[in-house]
């Protein structure tokens, strides 16, 4: 199975590089996005993903959340705030989210991919929990010892991003910017094949014009085919995946799948 993830947040990321921007802007960035996002999932054959957003923005976009949850994508938690963090954010964000949308939220996704208490992340009542990126990233990451695939923790489900069986090379978003594209769906492929699922996540506001806005100021390895080029990209990769016989589904749908087979052992 094709896990596609989308981390729906305000755009902060230009404050890591000392520009600030006014909230609405941050949102309407990512809604410009989002909305790219929708429109090629829809355009490749009404393909279904899941989206974990902050609360912050879910606020503050109701449109297009609404189009998420009515084109039938999972919507999961991705904390309060993006900018700042506290162990109440897990139940607090799990509530405004459902309160949003009607809908129970049963995943989580630490912003940045950081590490979260995995007992408060059961306490809050999420399932499962997708912020482990299985690999090193210098001055990010550095889990090299960690499980690459799915695995129980503290009665949470953990699924990992991908990387590569081997040399665990990472498959999330910075990667499809800057390598070949063919290259990287190969990749994507052979660690599919090897694993049974592929687990990548995305952010709206790669697909918008980064490259057009110098006030921004993005290194060059994140505005490098943002925008439109970025929304081919995501096309390609669904093609490619889907003519090969792979299914997408939702990480809600490969959690209860896997919470079967634990079940049934």
């Amino acid at each position: 199975m094709v896990l596609l993830s989308f981390d729906t947040e305000e755009f902060d990321v230009p404050r890591e590089h000392g520009v600030e921007l006014p909230f609405d802007r941050m949102v309407a960035i990512s809604v410009e996005g989002t909305t790219r996002i929708l429109d090629c999932l829809a355009a490749h054959g009404a393909i279904r993903a899941t989206f974990f957003c902050t609360a912050d923005f879910a606020e503050h976009a109701p449109e297009v959340m609404a189009r998420i949850a009515r084109e039938g994508h999972e919507i999961a938690s991705h904390g309060c705030s993006h900018w700042s963090f506290k162990t109440e954010d897990l139940a607090r964000s799990k509530e405004r989210l459902e309160a949003l949308t009607g809908k129970p939220v049963v995943g989580y996704r630490q912003a940045r991919m950081m590490p979260v208490d995995e007992g408060e992340i059961a306490r809050a009542g999420y399932r499962y929990n997708s912020s482990l990126n299985p690999t090193c990233i210098p001055g990010r990451y550095m889990h090299l010892s960690t499980p690459r695939t799915p695995f129980m923790k503290e009665g949470v489900l953990q699924i990992p991003a991908s990387v590569t069986p081997w040399l665990r090379f990472p498959l999330f978003w910075l990667s499809y910017h800057n390598l070949p594209a063919g290259l990287y769906r190969a990749l994507a492929r052979r660690t599919l094949n090897h694993d049974g699922h592929l687990s990548i996540y995305f952010h709206p506001w790669e697909f918008y014009e980064l490259g057009d806005h110098p006030e921004l100021r993005m290194p060059f390895i994140i505005r490098n085919n943002s925008g439109e080029k970025m929304v081919k990209r995501l096309g390609e990769l669904i093609d490619d995946l889907k003519r090969r016989g792979h299914r997408f589904g939702t990480y809600r749908e490969f959690a209860e799948q896997k919470y079967s087979e634990l079940l049934n052992k």
